[in-house]
């Protein structure tokens, strides 16, 4: 039985946590984290139950150092290097397809391929001291895979910086730079990443859900495209029970009770 590197537990609030557990390689992107990472985030999407996703590491130092340097400079044959490669794309597809929002927890640096994981997440709370970036190229790689999340992210003059200087940045450039969402002492992390999670999970999940499909869906249409789906998306929520609610709750100045129909 492989081992587990990647740890999930679901709280009573709907709070579903994904662990990167592999401390002994610095949470690498092997074939097999990314397997189980897959699995993992394929059980939050199909639990009703789950609200939130937070997606953190078990190492206070590294969340992740991205991709297996080892396994790029293997004799592996390049048809199947090219096949594996596909663990990538369904990774960050995943995050973008949960059906409810996602958190990435950097209590560590976040380098190469997990820059990617954390810029396709929804929200990032950063610890402070952290750094962030790609230097793929310092060790004669590009990090083509990750170039896409990071210019629909990164300013292009910043994010052609850091990938073509390998230059790291920290947790606050970051946050000025509107790449994450917030920086917090090392002793305040834990529980301002439980706070966000907890905000997330209180929303209606029927309209959260309806809201990162559009989100996904819209992305990268044309205006005129994007409106008229989005307009499609309004009418629906009309109709739901939940948007009801949630405005007799505003009216009456009470807490919503989520029906998710």
């Amino acid at each position: 039985m492989p081992a587990a590197l990647v740890r999930y537990d679901l709280d009573d609030r709907g709070v579903a946590t994904i662990t990167l557990d592999d401390p002994a390689t610095r949470n690498a992107l092997s074939d097999q984290l990314l397997d189980q990472l897959i699995d993992r985030l394929e059980q939050a999407r199909a639990d009703d139950s789950v609200r939130v996703v937070v997606l953190g590491s078990s190492d206070d130092r590294v969340f992740s150092s991205g991709g297996n340097l080892k396994a790029f400079a293997d004799d592996t044959p390049i048809p199947a290097k090219y096949a594996g490669l596909d663990r990538f794309p369904r990774v960050y597809r995943l995050l973008g397809q949960l059906g409810r929002p996602s958190i990435c927890a950097a209590g560590g640096d976040v380098l190469a391929g997990a820059f990617g994981l954390a810029l396709a997440c929804d929200l990032i709370v950063a610890r402070a001291g952290v750094r962030f970036g790609c230097p793929e190229i310092n060790v004669g790689v590009f990090p083509f895979m990750i170039s896409a999340l990071i210019y629909r992210s990164v300013p292009r003059a910043k994010a052609n910086e850091l990938m073509m200087t390998g230059r790291l940045i920290s947790a606050e450039e970051a946050e000025r730079l509107h790449v994450v969402n917030t920086v917090v002492p090392g002793d305040q992390f834990d529980a301002e990443v439980d706070r966000w999670a907890g905000l997330l999970a209180s929303r209606s999940p029927l309209l959260m859900r309806m809201g990162k499909d559009a989100l996904d869906a819209t992305r990268d249409q044309p205006l005129d495209m994007a409106l008229g789906y989005l307009r499609s998306q309004l009418a629906l929520a009309f109709a739901t029970e939940d948007l009801a609610e949630g405005v007799a709750a505003f009216r009456e100045k009470r807490e919503p009770r989520w029906s998710g129909r």
